[in-house]
């Protein structure tokens, strides 16, 4: 009996040593930092590779580094036109500081995607539908750069911020596409409206040179009666001007 009750001590004892040992040894990946606490205070960052902790006296959190990707959920946004759209958008950004995100903030995912939504509602409502929907680009810039300088007291870096869907009702749609109709009308009339013009100006300068050269006019008429002779017609009436007819009359000596 002694020597069973010997045996389960030392297995014991193994089992203790196993386990101080594999709480005192830590692997981390190259994207991957141990955020290092001794009695509960910050002693510092470490990884990747091997790490050695003192059992029960130091403690570590993980902090992954690579890019994440944060959906922000539809959002109710009133523009500055009063227009109802919901709008959602997807985040990437990714901790550059351990210590930071692990320290200053509790939950870094969380706090980042509701500041994200609240961000998302106060930058769109101080815009235009039609801004919305045509200056995309401006608008992700815009609520990038304010993401960014918020949570950069939590240690996270912002990278990109993407408007993904704007989603208006249907009666606004008609709405659009009315406008939308109403412009093209009123681009063909202004086209339509300066060709007229054009065509005039170009009239009253073939008038302006015909003025001053009357022979010009003569050959008009005649160039007139041989495109209309090769129409199919059987009678024409064309005004013969006198003077082309005196000209004629003249015979040469």
């Amino acid at each position: 009996m002694d020597m069973f009750a010997d045996l389960a001590f030392y297995l014991v004892i193994i089992v203790i040593l196993v386990a101080i040992l594999a709480s005192a040894v830590k692997i981390l990946r190259e994207y991957e930092r141990g955020v290092v606490f001794t009695l509960g205070r910050f002693t510092g960052v470490k990884g990747p590779g091997l790490i050695l902790l003192i059992p029960y006296v130091q403690q570590m959190i993980r902090v992954d580094l690579r890019t994440r990707v944060l959906d922000v959920p539809s959002q109710d946004v009133i523009s500055h036109d009063n227009v109802s759209v919901r709008v959602s958008a997807v985040i990437y950004f990714r901790v550059i500081d351990p210590e930071k995100s692990t320290i200053q903030v509790e939950d870094f995912m969380m706090a980042t995607s509701q500041l994200a939504q609240t961000t998302l509602r106060s930058v769109l409502g101080k815009h235009d539908l039609d801004e919305m929907l045509a200056e995309r680009d401006r608008l992700n810039s815009d609520i990038q750069e304010i993401l960014d300088t918020q949570t950069d007291a939590w240690g996270i870096k912002v990278a990109t911020v993407e408007i993904k869907h704007v989603d208006i009702n249907e009666s606004m749609i008609r709405a659009i596409a009315r406008q939308a109709e109403a412009e093209r009308e009123r681009r063909a009339k202004v086209i339509n409206a300066e060709g007229e013009q054009q065509a005039a100006a170009k009239l009253l300068e073939a008038a302006e040179i015909l003025a001053k050269q009357p022979e010009a006019m003569q050959l008009r008429y005649l160039s007139t009666l041989n495109v209309i002779a090769g129409e199919k017609t059987s009678t024409i009436l064309f005004p013969f001007p006198m003077e082309l007819g005196n000209l004629m009359a003249i015979k040469p000596k």
